[in-house]
């Protein structure tokens, strides 16, 4: 991220959301606000999917990462879990669609410019911020991120669920095992969702590399350059050593199986992109 400047691709992760809800009807992930949330902005972001069909199936996949990480959240509040903590949280809309629980809390952890411009963009929306919902101002290159959600009220003792979507790739990855294991020393443990990328160069399909390679150069051009690519035994391996004892994890062609399995497009397997749920006992 440039310096004192909100994430330019957390706002193009919300345009795919709202391009998902004008272009595709929400076939996957409906998310009524999307489209609010960006104001101004949200012409642009689908005159700009419409103009470059190949993008689609970027967008899907984010639309994808966001209903399972959100069914994963809602079964976790349904099996009592009352703290849930977004990480990265962007453009998100989930604190402010999430259906009220007795108890619950929602956490959302983000930059300070990112959070800035958010609370702006809701404010010109008329969107009110639920009574649920805190704000934490933290970077996740520095500091502890532990510290700064229990200065903002987060209670540690308590299970946790966790949304952390469209963050790790722009991440270190000492500051993405960082997180991890901060999550795992939670004394009331922690379920957390997110996505990661495999190295580009174990990606075999020569499109999905040149366009893997055409994103790559955007969001640097953005100054918000690629950093990690994780690979998938490895990331598992170390995150059972950190204490994670379930992982769930589901490549691009496992998700379209689960929720476009009637849609036309080409599930590609193998390296690509990942969303994986792990759990703490």
């Amino acid at each position: 991220m440039k310096h004192g400047e909100a994430s330019r691709t957390a706002l193009g992760a919300a345009g795919h959301r709202a391009a998902h809800q004008a272009l595709d009807g929400g076939i996957v992930f409906a998310d009524p606000l999307a489209l609010r949330i960006l104001g101004r902005d949200a012409d642009e972001e689908i005159a700009r999917a419409k103009a470059r069909p190949e993008r689609r199936a970027l967008r899907l996949f984010v639309a994808m990462r966001s209903r399972f990480a959100e069914d994963s959240a809602r079964r976790a509040i349904r099996a009592g879990v009352r703290q849930v903590l977004v990480l990265g949280a962007g453009l998100d809309t989930f604190a402010y669609r999430v259906e009220p629980s007795d108890g619950l809390r929602v956490f959302e952890l983000d930059h300070p410019a990112t959070q800035r411009d958010k609370r702006a963009r809701l404010a010109a929306a008329g969107i009110d911020a639920p009574a649920h919902l805190a704000f934490v101002a933290h970077d996740f290159e520095h500091g502890d991120m532990t510290e700064a959600l229990v200065a903002g009220g987060l209670d540690p003792s308590r299970r946790t669920f966790v949304l952390w979507l469209g963050v790790t790739p722009y991440l270190t990855e000492g500051a993405i095992a960082a997180t991890l294991r901060s999550l795992t020393q939670l004394p009331g443990g922690a379920e957390v969702v997110f996505d990661y990328a495999n190295p580009p160069d174990a990606i075999e399909e020569a499109g999905t590399r040149a366009f893997h390679g055409e994103l790559a150069d955007r969001v640097a051009a953005q100054g918000e350059p690629f950093r990690s690519f994780l690979d998938t035994a490895a990331l598992h391996e170390r995150a059972r050593a950190m204490g994670f004892s379930e992982i769930e994890d589901l490549d691009r062609a496992a998700l379209v199986e689960r929720y476009l399995p009637a849609v036309p497009i080409k599930p590609r397997s193998g390296p690509g992109g990942h969303v994986v749920r792990m759990a703490t006992p």
